[in-house]
């Protein structure tokens, strides 16, 4: 099919002013927004003294809107620690590296507060609840932890030399790596704590007492006696602590028969 070429009329032929008439629905149209005369003279002859003015005033208006979000913000960080963390589930507090030697902080909320790293040594934080708290690298040296609640706490490579941790409950807290050598673990509950053989067995050798709060045996806690596979100590570490198969027997239980269940 031959196609024919069309000349197209030239734009400077098309009179759009001619079209527009007084009946024409456009014959009302105006700008939305056409500054007048006397606006743009009072721009223009605006000196440096008017310009600063209104720099001023736009650097007052932006200087007041940050300091109410700031406020704002205050108020929900306020709120926040009032109800115990966001969605009430947590304390707020952050204590990470922080100072806290022979501070007093008794029968208090520290529920996934954080603690990394802090000097807490000779702190008395006795009846307080760690629930879900982070405390790895933590130097608790000498330490009261009495009746604390620390379970599921991270604990990480913590320092708890001499530590009091009587009636304390950690159950299924992480204790990999840390030092709990001379710590007091009276009616302390370990039960599913995660830690290393070797600070198990130096526990089991002296471990003693039920705690009161959840009614378990501090020795069953920590698996004296190596009744049970994981008994052996941490899981992160299975083949330095896990038994040797000839001491288990088909369900996982120490071999008695074998006459090496009981730690030394």
């Amino acid at each position: 099919m031959a196609l024919t070429s069309v000349s197209l009329l030239p734009v400077k032929t098309i009179n759009i002013s001619s079209t527009i008439t007084s009946s024409s629905p456009f014959s009302s149209y105006r700008p939305l927004y056409s500054p007048s005369n006397s606006f743009k003279t009072t721009i223009h002859n605006a000196g440096p003294k008017k310009w600063k003015a209104i720099v001023s005033t736009a650097l007052a208006a932006a200087v007041i809107t940050f300091g109410s979000d700031m406020s704002a913000l205050a108020d929900l960080n306020k709120y926040e620690a009032e109800t115990r963390g966001e969605f009430g589930i947590g304390s707020a507090a952050q204590f990470g590296s922080a100072d806290l030697k022979k501070a007093v902080h008794t029968n208090e909320n520290f529920r996934r507060a954080n603690f990394t790293s802090a000097d807490m040594r000779e702190s008395n934080f006795s009846g307080s609840t760690f629930n879900g708290a982070y405390l790895e690298k933590a130097v608790a040296y000498k330490a009261n932890f009495t009746g604390a609640d620390l379970s599921d706490t991270l604990m990480d490579r913590m320092v708890l030399n001499d530590a009091n941790l009587t009636n304390a409950v950690l159950a299924r807290s992480v204790l990999t790596r840390s030092d709990l050598g001379g710590a007091v673990i009276e009616g302390a509950d370990f039960s599913d704590a995660v830690i290393d053989l070797p600070q198990k067995q130096a526990l089991c050798k002296y471990a003693n007492g039920t705690n009161p709060t959840t009614g378990v045996s501090t020795r069953a806690s920590l698996g004296c006696g190596n009744s049970r596979r994981n008994a052996y100590g941490s899981p992160s570490s299975p083949l330095l602590s896990a038994p040797p198969q000839k001491l288990l027997d088909r369900n996982g239980f120490c071999d008695e028969a074998t006459g090496l269940c009981d730690a030394k």
